[in-house]
């Protein structure tokens, strides 16, 4: 009797353990930064879509960058971070903003955050304090995945200007 009580409780504990980890690797940072980042694709996606074409090389003062400028530096950015140290080789597009019109623009952002997709995708947790040589100095994986998401939200911030200066209304904030 002792013995197969002992063998349920063991067995009860193993499905308890069992069942957190599974909970916990579902509801992972990476699980949950992908979804934010699916989001921000698509808030993205909604701006670069409601500046009329004729506006992409606007510029509110002369020493900043266009609409379009600011959406294909998001792009590179993107493009660069994800595939220069979060995936390790991946290529990485040289874009030309000058000979973009809208939808080509919004073909580079997809392309961008696609990539950024995959690169949070593959991303393993244990690659998370990895190391890597990046021109501030050596910065983890964590340090590069948090600069990924905090650099377009920034520009996407400029963005939000820029259509407000145009009178157009920016899409409702998707956080998360």
């Amino acid at each position: 009797m002792k013995i197969i009580y002992t063998s349920l409780l063991l067995a009860f504990v193993t499905f308890l353990c069992s069942s957190k980890a599974q909970a916990q690797q579902k509801d992972s940072l990476l699980s949950q930064l992908s979804v934010k980042w699916q989001n921000a694709t698509g808030y993205a996606l909604k701006m670069a879509e409601l500046m009329p074409e004729e506006y992409y090389d606007f510029k509110p003062v002369p020493e900043q960058m266009s609409f379009k400028e600011q959406m294909v530096h998001i792009a590179q950015n993107i493009q660069w971070l994800s595939n220069s140290y979060l995936m390790n080789g991946g290529t990485v597009p040289k874009l030309d903003a000058e000979n973009l019109d809208k939808a080509g623009v919004i073909q580079v952002l997809k392309d961008a955050y696609a990539s950024g997709l995959k690169a949070h995708q593959q991303l393993q947790a244990s690659e998370l304090d990895d190391i890597v040589k990046f021109f501030a100095g050596p910065k983890t994986k964590r340090q590069i995945l948090i600069l990924l998401h905090d650099h377009q939200s920034h520009h996407l911030g400029q963005v939000i200007v820029y259509l407000r200066l145009k009178g157009i209304k920016p899409p409702p904030y998707i956080g998360w």
